[in-house]
Order: C-alpha cells, then sequence, then structure tokens
C-alpha cells in the first residue's frame, strides 16, 4: 500500500537533521558517486544553499504517521528540489527528487510528482519542467518516463566531486495537462 505523503518546505534551523537522515537512508544514491554515504552536513549545507538561490525551493515529501488523521503529524521520506523560472521564463527545473530507500517502489516518487505538477502549473504558471538524469542510473530514467517525462535527445558532461557523470536531459509540458485531470491526480 502506497503511504499517504504530502509535500512541505524545508528549512535549515527546522530540519537539517531530518534531511540528513533522509540522505543517510539512500545510500545507493552516494554509491553512484563513488561515496560509501552522505557526506556529513550535506542536509545543512543543500538547505543553505536553496535559501540563497533566487527561485530555488526544497520540499520534503511526509509520509503521514497516521493515515486517518492529517494532524497526527509525519516522518520527512523524501524531498524534491527543483527551480522555479530556470533557466527561462514559465520553466523549472527539477534538481531532484529523492525517496529514503525503505519507501522506494512504493509509488511514493509519482504520488510526490503528482502533487507537485499542478502546484507548479497553476500556482507558479510553469508550462515545462525540465530535468537531467544520470546515463548510469536507468532505475531514475525508467521512473520520470512513467512519470510523464521524455528525453530531448541533449545531453552534458558535469563534474561530480571527482567523478564526470553524463547527464540525459527530460522534459514534461505541463500545459497539455487539463484542470480536471490535474486535480484528480493530487487527490
Amino acid at each position: 500500500m502506497t503511504p499517504i505523503i504530502s509535500l512541505a518546505p524545508l528549512n535549515a534551523e527546522d530540519h537539517a537533521a531530518a534531511l540528513q537522515a533522509v540522505y543517510q537512508a539512500t545510500p545507493r544514491f552516494w554509491e553512484m558517486y563513488g561515496l560509501p554515504t552522505a557526506p556529513a552536513g550535506q542536509a545543512a549545507r543543500d538547505l543553505d544553499e536553496v535559501a540563497q538561490t533566487t527561485g530555488r525551493y526544497l520540499l520534503g515529501i511526509i509520509r503521514r504517521i497516521d493515515p486517518a488523521n492529517a494532524q497526527a503529524g509525519g516522518e520527512l521520506i523524501g524531498l524534491a528540489d527543483f527551480r522555479l523560472h530556470w533557466p527561462e521564463e514559465r520553466t523549472a527545473y527539477l534538481g531532484m527528487l529523492m525517496v529514503a530507500e525503505r519507501y522506494q517502489r512504493q509509488g511514493v516518487g509519482l504520488q510526490a510528482w503528482r502533487l507537485l505538477a499542478p502546484w507548479l502549473a497553476e500556482t507558479a504558471g510553469i508550462q515545462t519542467v525540465r530535468l537531467g538524469v544520470e546515463q548510469f542510473n536507468p532505475g531514475a530514467l525508467l521512473f520520470f518516463q512513467k512519470a510523464g517525462f521524455t528525453l530531448t535527445g541533449g545531453s552534458n558532461r558535469i563534474s561530480v566531486g571527482s567523478k564526470r557523470v553524463r547527464l540525459l536531459y527530460m522534459e514534461q509540458s505541463l500545459k497539455q495537462s487539463s484542470p480536471a485531470n490535474m486535480h484528480s491526480t493530487s487527490k
């Protein structure tokens, strides 16, 4: 059964420790970059960077502890990191959609995207969402295809630590969704 989730903005003061725990709960992600685990303090650095970058947001994926009681609180189990109106107006760049390994392959990531996409379109005025998937991460490529993204044919090599990584660019148009469809996916 897919956990019931919500999205909530994260900040360094209140959420650095919980976000670092999510990073620690995703060892396969860090192993792809040749790291044994998430670097110490990575969450605090990321949250500080988000706070200093105009239009950039880091939302936590919160699993409701008691599905029948929205007031019961929740557990941070993932994140969505994105930047609005970048690299151009009416475009968002999704830098990361991460779910703790314990909750992967349960529909959490797709549910998070279905909550985020209508907000991007309706509230932020975004028409296109772009992202880059590491060429060596076929699971992420399949996930984003399932979420409605398509490969653009573009790619780029970037440096991540001591490693050179090829990103395959994908995008999704949000303006094709009808308001009825967008609302039904966010329930």
